[in-house]
């Protein structure tokens, strides 16, 4: 039996069949309040009133759903995480970083640093795909950068301030696929910055960051010194813009909405702590199912850095899991490829809080369904 042949039946399919990791499943129920405003919405100056109450209603969800501790601040600009990793090494750091890097995403930050001629070589602890990196205390590092989640493998870590690191040193935690499917407290950070394409079911563009007091300061400071940092990747324009519910250049708006829409969403569920928990189920529906299988495995062997937020599935010789992609998207499952980079023979399955466990065990069965048909 060929990939094209393989029918899986409707009543064993998932309600929604979207499981991408980023771009993430869009609630359809965003989409139509959407479409109920774009009329007086959509193409409307972000200097005007329409446009600067969704920015503060998106400002305000945030500020409640993570529990902000006083004198923290959400920030938002253009450009996703690629843009904040600049502004971060432009605006925050001001001589030397660490970094604990344990994937992709995590080696982009660690990238912009090194490159960056103003700064000191940074330190780097490093772990392979699939492990999990620490950070621990430096004399003389400024800011310590770690990830709360690695998008590309699917490793989670905890939130925690470094023991022992220099009074003034900042923490900065990239939220980027963790933000809003893990728990964390913010206290434990200065910068946890995150993106709306995420978990927090919008379209991408910007880049959201709840700062400490202490990060506010330092992006102060660190421009007051002259240096040279270009008007896009300016944090302190960045900073002055949100407080007044509105970024610095045009952004999209529908993502701004869609995002609002998402967090209100999610904090009329409950909160922080039923997204979470939401995640949190869904991850015992694809783990469970991979450690009990004859042919599949969870990827990260230790189930402490196990992510709720993205599940990465090994798959045996012998058993082709871009052939199952391909038959699950041929019949409207889709996007769960693997990250390309890392090139196992795997599946990757987001678990944002729009993704409905339901649908997560079912998206098991079908895979099920296929290897048995594909052994045929």
């Amino acid at each position: 039996m060929t990939v094209t042949d393989i029918r899986i039946p409707d009543e064993i399919k998932p309600v929604d069949g979207r499981f991408g990791s980023g771009p993430s499943k869009v609630r359809p129920e965003g989409v139509e309040a959407l479409s109920a405003v774009s009329r007086t919405f959509m193409g409307t100056s972000h200097r005007q009133k329409t446009v600067r109450d969704q920015v503060a209603r998106l400002r305000r969800g945030l500020a409640e759903f993570f529990s902000i501790p006083d004198g923290y601040e959400v920030i938002l600009a253009n450009g996703g995480t690629s843009a904040f990793w600049e502004v971060a090494t432009f605006g925050l750091v001001k001589e030397k970083a660490q970094f604990a890097e344990f994937g992709e995403f995590g080696a982009k930050f660690v990238q912009a640093v090194t490159d960056a001629p103003f700064l000191a070589e940074p330190t780097v602890h490093r772990a392979p795909a699939g492990q999990a990196a620490y950070l621990s205390a430096e004399a003389g590092v400024d800011v310590y950068a770690t990830v709360q989640n690695e998008t590309s493998t699917g490793v989670a870590v905890p939130v925690r301030r470094v023991a022992g690191a220099d009074p003034g040193a900042l923490l900065l935690t990239d939220a980027t696929s963790g933000g809003g499917s893990l728990d964390v407290d913010v206290s434990e950070t200065d910068v946890y910055y995150l993106a709306p394409q995420k978990a927090l079911g919008s379209d991408g563009g910007i880049w959201l960051a709840l700062m400490s007091p202490a990060a506010i300061e330092r992006a102060f400071e660190v421009k007051a010194t002259g240096r040279y940092i270009p008007q896009f990747l300016d944090l302190v324009t960045a900073i002055e813009q949100s407080r007044l519910d509105q970024t610095y250049n045009t952004p999209a708006l529908a993502t701004v909405f869609l995002a609002a829409e998402q967090v209100d969403w999610m904090n009329a569920q409950g909160g922080l702590s039923w997204a979470a928990g939401r995640s949190t189920e869904s991850a015992a529906a694809i783990y469970g199912w991979a450690e009990k299988s004859a042919y599949a495995q969870p990827f990260i062997t230790d189930p402490a850095v196990r992510s709720a937020a993205v599940a990465t599935i090994d798959f045996a010789e012998g058993i082709d899991a871009s052939a199952i992609a391909k038959v699950l998207r041929a019949n409207g499952v889709v996007d769960t490829e693997p990250y390309r980079k890392l090139g196992r023979n795997q599946l990757r399955v987001a678990l944002y809080p729009t993704v409905d466990p339901s649908d997560v065990t079912a998206l098991t069965e079908c895979i099920d369904y296929v290897v048995e048909r594909l052994g045929r």
